[in-house]
């Protein structure tokens, strides 16, 4: 949708918020994405100030978690949970919130996951690997 545009995802991010605050008709990823935020006060004043937070860098070294990174990787579980893919992920979450007994808390887990598959996948220039994925969501899932 975006593609490497960074500015533009993270404006998009600010006019779901005021749309989804101003009572407007949300399309089906706009639904997820300000489900995303509303679990997140903490995000939620800085989507005001889009302009402002553009060009800010969230170095890891300095401990501050990147809200768009952060959301960005609910946002792909969501997806993933919807479409079953890779398949199995959504009986897995079950597990997990059972266990764990709160989705968001659960999405937090499997964002371990999904970050660890990604690292690996960019570190080896391939793409993400499913089954280690599920693989990890499993482990997750058993020691809950």
């Amino acid at each position: 949708m975006f593609g490497n545009d960074r500015d533009s995802l993270r404006r998009y991010y600010g006019t779901v918020w005021e749309k989804a605050n101003a009572g407007q008709p949300l399309e089906a990823l706009d639904r997820i994405i300000a489900s995303v935020i509303r679990e997140h006060p903490e995000y939620q004043s800085m989507l005001g100030q889009a302009e402002a937070i553009l060009s800010r860098d969230y170095p890891p070294a300095m401990g501050q978690t990147n809200p768009f990174l952060h959301m960005g990787m609910h946002i792909a579980i969501h997806e993933q949970l919807g479409s079953d893919r890779p398949t199995g992920i959504r009986q897995l979450y079950q597990k997990i919130c059972q266990r764990v007994g709160d989705s968001h808390a659960a999405e937090h887990l499997m964002m371990e996951c999904l970050g660890e598959t990604l690292w690996e996948a960019q570190r080896a220039s391939v793409a993400p690997d499913e089954r280690a994925y599920l693989g990890r969501l499993r482990r997750l899932a058993k020691k809950m």
